[in-house]
């Protein structure tokens, strides 16, 4: 592979926070690819046709990010199962017959964070919002999670579509008006999926004993609500965990090398992060 060039790089709007770069850059510096680069392109949904149509020989993959996780579907030559149950995609691998195959590293990569503090299975769950990584956590709850999952949620289309997402995925979901989340705090383990700031307001209803709570937000952090988990003594998974454990799986796809450094990549996210204006 010595003098032959391989690009990799991570797409979508906005993209400039994105940490992936710093993510897939460590690890290439720790496998010792020194020929491969992975960049960042702000690519909307409109085109992102045009974008991949465009790309030259020498690409070995992209990660996509929001609001591009459903939309490349249609573009692409396969979609693996995990992907196509939740209709998201957040990885795509180039082929050397040029085809182009979609894949999810987000609900493995939450599985892994969740079995990396101990959660190898939890008897029953909650999950605070109804977004696209609402979806995914639900599929990652499929496999560790023999109960029921309660998602509380702002609308009853949002909860017709949870519920939906529940009976494809094979799990069973309840759900629940968001005016009742402080209910969902008491589960042993909680996934809040929901926008920066939109949970904070339930910092002052941690429990005296709480369970575990996965945040999937990296930035700003600690949330409210996972500095008040933490003061009581809970259990917390960050979006950093997520992040690193989705991205060493993206790097072992698109250069089959195996296994990624977990540990060079955790520790070039946290220098990010620390690095960027409170």
């Amino acid at each position: 592979m010595s003098g032959v060039q391989h690009r990799a790089a991570v797409l979508g709007s906005p993209i400039t926070h994105s940490l992936s770069p710093v993510l897939h850059r460590a690890a290439y510096a720790e496998l010792g690819l020194g020929e491969w680069t992975y960049e960042r392109f702000e690519v909307e949904e409109a085109g992102l046709a045009a974008f991949l149509d465009g790309l030259g020989p020498g690409w070995a993959g992209l990660s996509l990010t929001m609001p591009l996780k459903r939309a490349v579907i249609p573009l692409l030559d396969r979609v693996s199962e995990t992907a196509a149950a939740v209709e998201a995609v957040n990885t795509v691998v180039f082929t050397g017959e040029g085809e182009r195959h979609g894949e999810n590293t987000d609900i493995p990569g939450m599985v892994a964070a969740l079995r990396e503090r101990g959660l190898g299975q939890v008897p029953e769950a909650a999950v605070l919002g109804a977004g696209a990584t609402a979806s995914s956590a639900l599929a990652a709850l499929a496999r560790v999670c023999p109960g029921t999952v309660t998602a509380y949620v702002r609308s009853e289309a949002r909860a017709v579509q949870m519920r939906g997402w529940g009976e494809r995925l094979g799990v069973h979901v309840q759900t629940e008006p968001w005016e009742r989340a402080a209910a969902a705090l008491t589960a042993p383990l909680v996934i809040a999926t929901t926008p920066a700031g939109t949970a904070d307001v339930l910092a002052g209803s941690v429990p005296g004993r709480p369970g575990t709570l996965f945040d999937v937000l990296y930035d700003p952090w600690p949330t409210p609500l996972v500095a008040a988990w933490e003061r009581a003594g809970g259990q917390v998974v960050g979006g950093l965990d997520l992040l690193v454990h989705q991205a060493a799986l993206q790097v072992e796809q698109m250069t089959g090398r195996a296994p990624a450094p977990l540990a060079a990549m955790r520790a070039a996210g946290q220098a990010a992060l620390a690095a960027r204006p409170a």
